[in-house]
């Protein structure tokens, strides 16, 4: 059973992008190379801010849905 990771993303411009992986450090990859998704393609990754270890797929999905919906002020929150 593989580890679930939930991950913020900061952008080139100041944004923050939430997912989930099993591979924190493959995905960011894959969003800097393009390869992650419009919202990454458009605004550009920077570094990954913020990761969160979860023990399956259903549970990093949840929490993602819950990060998701913080306010940014909230999700900066969460990162300090």
């Amino acid at each position: 059973m593989n580890i679930y990771y939930v991950y913020i993303i900061e952008c080139v411009d100041g944004s923050l992008y939430t997912g989930i992986t099993t591979d924190p450090e493959r995905r960011f990859h894959e969003h800097k190379d393009g390869l992650g998704g419009h919202y990454t393609r458009a605004h550009k990754v920077k570094k990954i801010i913020y990761t969160e270890e979860l023990a399956n797929r259903s549970l990093a999905s949840r929490r993602e849905i819950e990060i998701k919906k913080l306010s940014r002020k909230e999700k900066l929150e969460l990162i300090a």
